[in-house]
């Protein structure tokens, strides 16, 4: 499954979204310039979501709503 996510900017946002994925027994491709996140392995696409949230980003619906406000990891920033 993809989703369209907000927030993701430096390697660090990538490795967190990796691991999330993983601790759900699946893998994740991210894709910090699109902005995009596919999850392969995991079929609640909730579980998915909440992990993805749990980490600090925001997770876009279809019509460009944000799910939940939040923000980068804050590793990248001063």
């Amino acid at each position: 499954m993809k989703f369209n996510v907000e927030g993701m900017t430096c390697s660090h946002c990538e490795r967190a979204i990796t691991r999330a994925a993983a601790a759900l027994g699946g893998t994740a491709r991210v894709d910090i310039a699109a902005g995009t996140v596919e999850v392969d392995g995991v079929t609640d696409e909730t579980r998915v979501r909440r992990a993805i949230e749990d980490e600090g980003y925001r997770v876009l619906g279809n019509d460009g709503a944000t799910e939940k406000d939040s923000g980068c990891c804050g590793s990248c920033h001063t």
